[in-house]
């Protein structure tokens, strides 16, 4: 088991952070995801007014503008618990493999949550939402297994770059057996490749319900855990030495991620990158104290991807680009930055 050069004890991190600092930015993302909500309500291919706004969320669809918003109100719910989940799920992983480059898209877990989906529904026939989301979750914890199994071969077990190179051999194969799938069905061709993308169109709160209580379960689970993480933050030997059941609390807290990123996956598709970027950024502001890292994570996922979804649907106007292409330039160029911060504190 690696363990990050850049981690440091929660207790440390705690005594540097106090109340009223975590306060304060607690307030901020609050405030943060509050200003991409609206955003995400008013902004789009029409702008919208205030009494437009208030028309569509009571259902008042009488003009376009009135539909529009009602249309845009649970995708913005949408974005925000996908975002939420898979920032939540990023925070988690690093934690459990503490591992700086852990995350859902990395690893290769969303990439084996589409490809159970695809193939549950090309070969069974599988039409039920809540059915995808089984599939999914399926589908995220074979290949988290494969993958931390593949990067644990070899010496010095699994490093950080051993599983992000087991994670990026394992998503590019995944996703051949994905076009491989999908080709043979030319009749849902389209809709998959706009899915494998990742986005949130077409969203609505009957989709949003059928996935919301395996996000909630997800969430408890990984909250319940982060008292765990910050014991495994301190080595496995240590924790083991104060009482903790290492190996409970790995298993635990990798079955909410997974949870979280096949549900979050089945909703929206394979959307990378938010579980890399956020909990970074939230260890910057907060420390590294899973008692607070894990709820900024998720509402820092929120905002990410909400966020996200709005750049995406007013830069092409009329046209959008899907919030999964959004993600990938904004976490592409992060990811290389974490690749070179962790070889210089290598040398």
């Amino acid at each position: 088991m690696s363990a990050s050069t850049d981690r440091e004890a929660p207790g440390a991190a705690t005594a540097r952070r106090p109340g009223r600092v975590r306060a304060s930015w607690l307030l901020a993302v609050l405030a943060a995801l509050v200003a991409t909500a609206v955003a995400s309500v008013v902004l789009g291919a029409r702008d919208v007014s205030a009494s437009d706004v208030l028309a569509g969320v009571r259902g008042l669809e009488d003009t376009l503008p009135r539909a529009a918003v009602a249309q845009r109100v649970p995708r913005t719910f949408l974005a925000a618990l996908v975002g939420a989940a898979l920032g939540l799920a990023g925070a988690v992983m690093q934690g459990v493999t503490r591992n700086p480059l852990a995350d859902p898209g990395i690893l290769g877990v969303n990439t084996g949550a589409s490809l159970a989906v695809v193939t549950g529904m090309v070969s069974f026939g599988l039409v039920n939402p809540v059915s995808h989301v089984w599939v999914a979750i399926f589908g995220a914890a074979t290949a988290a297994v494969f993958v931390y199994a593949v990067g644990s071969l070899g010496r010095g077990g699994p490093t950080p770059l051993k599983l992000a190179l087991a994670g990026a051999v394992t998503s590019a194969a995944l996703v051949s057996l994905i076009s491989a799938v999908v080709l043979a069905r030319a009749d849902i061709a389209a809709t998959f490749r706009s899915w494998q993308v990742g986005g949130v169109g077409g969203a609505s709160f009957d989709r949003i319900g059928q996935v919301l209580p395996f996000l909630v379960v997800g969430a408890v689970v990984c909250a319940v855990s982060a008292r765990g993480l910050n014991s495994l933050a301190l080595g496995d030997d240590l924790a083991a030495g104060l009482g903790e059941r290492v190996w409970l609390i790995r298993l635990g807290a990798s079955f909410g991620a997974v949870v979280l990123c096949g549900a979050a996956t089945a909703a929206a598709g394979p959307i990378g990158f938010v579980g890399l970027v956020v909990p970074h950024l939230c260890r910057l502001l907060i420390g590294v104290d899973h008692r607070w890292l894990l709820p900024f994570s998720a509402l820092g996922g929120a905002v990410l991807l909400t966020s996200a979804d709005v750049v995406g649907r007013v830069v092409t106007r009329p046209e959008e680009i899907d919030v999964g292409i959004i993600t990938a330039f904004i976490g592409a160029p992060f990811f290389i930055w974490i690749v070179r911060r962790q070889k210089v504190r290598a040398l």
